[in-house]
C-alpha cells in the first residue's frame, strides 16, 4: 500500500513538473505581432542553403508566410491546399512562402519533403526559431498574411478543418480575397491548430 501511495505521489510530482515546464516553455515564446503591425525584413536560407530576404520574396500585392513541418500529420494534411493556394494567388500578385522552424527537421528533410509532396513554393529553414519567435508562431500549419507594405492583415489557421471535406470556413482565402478587392479583412485572426513547433531545448 505504501509503495502504491509513493508511486502515486511520484506520478503527481512528475506530472506537475512537466506541466510547469510546458508552461515555462510556452511563456518564453513572444506574443505574435498585433494586426496592423509592420513586419521587418528578414533573411533565411532555403533548403539548399541559398539566402532569401522577405523583400525578395514579397508579392506585389502581399505575402503569405506559413509555418509548416515535415512530420506533422496536420501540416501534411494541408500540403495540397497550400500548393493550390500558392498557384491560385501567384498570378494575382501574392506569394506564398513556407517556413520550417522545427529543430528536429533538417534542411535535407525539408528539401526531400517538398519534392515528395510537389510543394513548389519557396520554403525557408528557420534555424534557431528566430522568425518563429518574432512572429510568435507556435503551430504547424500557422499562417500570416502581409500586405504589399509588410503590414500584418491576418494571422491564424488556413481554414477550419484538417479534413478537407469538413471545411466550411476559409479565413486565409477570405483575407486574401478581401484585400485584393480593396476591402477590409473580415476576420483578422483565427486560432491556428496543429502540431507544436519544435524549438531547441
Amino acid at each position: 500500500m505504501k509503495k502504491l501511495a509513493s508511486f502515486s505521489l511520484l506520478s503527481l510530482v512528475l506530472a506537475f513538473a512537466f506541466a510547469v515546464s510546458a508552461r515555462t516553455t510556452d511563456a518564453d515564446i513572444p506574443a505574435p505581432p498585433i494586426i496592423g503591425s509592420t513586419i521587418a525584413d528578414f533573411s533565411l536560407p532555403d533548403a539548399s542553403g541559398a539566402s532569401h530576404s522577405l523583400a525578395s520574396l514579397r508579392g506585389k500585392n502581399g505575402t503569405v508566410l506559413i509555418f509548416i513541418a515535415v512530420q506533422c500529420p496536420v501540416s501534411n494534411a494541408y500540403n495540397e491546399r497550400m500548393e493550390k493556394l500558392a498557384q491560385d494567388y501567384k498570378a494575382r500578385g501574392v506569394n506564398v512562402v513556407g517556413i520550417n522552424a522545427n529543430s528536429t527537421e533538417s534542411a535535407a528533410d525539408v528539401k526531400d519533403h517538398a519534392s515528395r509532396n510537389n510543394l513548389n513554393f519557396t520554403i525557408l529553414k528557420d534555424n534557431g526559431n528566430k522568425i518563429a519567435d518574432v512572429l510568435g508562431a507556435t503551430r504547424t500549419p500557422e499562417a500570416y498574411f502581409l500586405d504589399a507594405s509588410n503590414k500584418l492583415l491576418y494571422h491564424g489557421r488556413i481554414d477550419n478543418s484538417r479534413d478537407i471535406t469538413q471545411v466550411n470556413s476559409s479565413e486565409l482565402r477570405d483575407a486574401l480575397e478581401a484585400t485584393l478587392a480593396g476591402k477590409p479583412v473580415p476576420k483578422t485572426t483565427a486560432s491556428a491548430f496543429g502540431c507544436s513547433i519544435k524549438r531547441p531545448e
